[in-house]
């Protein structure tokens, strides 16, 4: 805590806002002077905080008192010195802190998301690997509406005019909205957001950020926050921006596709040999996606809306399928050289919390190096036609039934974790 306080000083910060994801990816938390946050021994939230659903309801009482503590205990909130960003936004010289989630007894809190991808990445710690992740994350940019009820449509850019068809990886539709994304690749660098290249998507005024490779938990902090950054830049503005999976009907879905490789203890990636070819770990991994991918479903598409994305021929996966280089399966193998070898999840929504779908993927993917799980027969042609027997969860519901049937989530993730994120 010292070495924070001491740069908020130096960075003359006068308020911090102090915050944890709940299970929807939504921030929340307090926001103090930073000489009281300096000053805090433990900033405390209640424990039912996490448990909060997207518009801010909570599970029937019943179940409630089932996964909260009947006296709605306070959680000891303990700020992680790595992940503190400025709020360039902000009319005073702001910074956020993001915090992780203790008990009384000094024990993380199992149920909070990212206390979840903490243990996932405990379990690749002690085989000696350490998971190398690359998000793409997809949004819309939409007029502004006060009635929620209304379709959405593209906002108006530099020319005038509102997009209107299909306007893929197009220079000049991008270009529309330069002022935005001048202010978005600024505050990136501000924050230290490891942003890389903008394209725009299928949709009209649908867009896409890569981030660079890095470490799995910054990059899921990363887009915790950059979510954040982006809609408030389209609010400066006059505009709005969402991450709904499937925001228009008519329109192709918005993803967060999720490349991963894995570091051995002389940084080589094991998914390669030393001829430049793929390692059964490669094979075995995809095939842990495969076996598991099913039952954590939820951790990738946690809405109704999530499921109106999965519709064949419009970008979105509808199957369990792997190829090399074929953007018609769920799971991608990037042609690329032997050592950059890397699978590419499509799975994930672009309204998954990061910290949970980061979880998820890595998790059933070493479930499959572990056990040494063969994948199907990679697809080289059309998946949406070739490999119909392999079908995902058709809506919520159904995935939801999986996942709380799930004996393998309840060993890895917790029991309290399944039940508290179904319910």
């Amino acid at each position: 805590m010292k070495k924070l306080a001491s740069w908020l000083k130096e960075q003359k910060i006068t308020e911090v806002e102090a915050v944890i994801s709940d299970f929807t990816g939504i921030a929340r938390g307090k926001i103090m002077p930073s000489n009281k946050f300096i000053a805090e021994k433990g900033i405390r939230l209640p424990e039912s905080v996490l448990i909060q659903g997207v518009t801010g309801d909570y599970v029937d009482d019943e179940i409630y008192d089932d996964l909260i503590s009947a006296a709605e205990i306070d959680m000891i909130l303990k700020p992680d010195e790595s992940a503190v960003h400025m709020v360039p936004w902000a009319l005073e010289p702001t910074a956020l802190v993001i915090h992780d989630c203790y008990d009384k007894q000094d024990n993380l809190i199992s149920m909070a998301p990212r206390t979840v991808l903490k243990k996932v990445l405990a379990l690749y710690e002690a085989k000696g690997w350490t998971p190398v992740v690359a998000p793409e994350l997809e949004f819309y940019l939409t007029k502004r509406t006060a009635n929620p009820d209304h379709p959405l449509q593209p906002p108006i850019g530099r020319s005038g005019r509102p997009e209107s068809g299909r306007q893929s990886y197009s220079i000049d539709a991008a270009n529309e909205y330069d002022p935005l994304f001048e202010d978005v690749y600024d505050w990136c660098e501000e924050q230290g957001l490891d942003v890389d290249t903008l394209i725009h998507e299928e949709g009209a005024a649908q867009m896409e950020i890569n981030f660079r490779h890095g470490d799995a938990l910054s990059l899921a902090d990363q887009v915790f926050v950059f979510k954040r950054t982006v809609r408030e830049a389209a609010l400066k503005h006059d505009i709005n921006a969402t991450f709904m999976a499937k925001p228009i009907s008519h329109e192709p879905g918005s993803s967060m596709h999720l490349h991963q490789s894995f570091l051995d203890k002389d940084g080589n990636n094991i998914f390669s040999n030393k001829d430049g070819s793929p390692t059964n770990m490669l094979y075995h991994y995809i095939g842990g996606l495969q076996k598991y991918v099913c039952e954590s479903m939820p951790l990738f598409a946690p809405n109704v809306n999530s499921y109106r994305r999965f519709l064949s021929n419009t970008s979105a996966p509808v199957n369990l399928a792997w190829g090399i280089d074929n953007r018609t399966v769920s799971l991608r193998v990037p042609e690329s050289s032997g050592k950059n070898f890397r699978v590419e999840n499509r799975l994930a929504g672009a309204d998954a919390n990061p910290y949970l779908a980061f979880a998820g993927s890595l998790l059933c993917g070493y479930l499959g190096m572990i056990n040494e799980i063969e994948p199907s027969e990679a697809i080289a042609g059309n998946a949406y036609e070739d490999s119909k027997d392999q079908r995902l969860p058709l809506n919520l519901e159904e995935a939801l039934a999986l996942m709380e049937q799930s004996e393998i989530l309840k060993e890895t993730l917790g029991s309290l974790f399944v039940r508290s994120y179904v319910k």
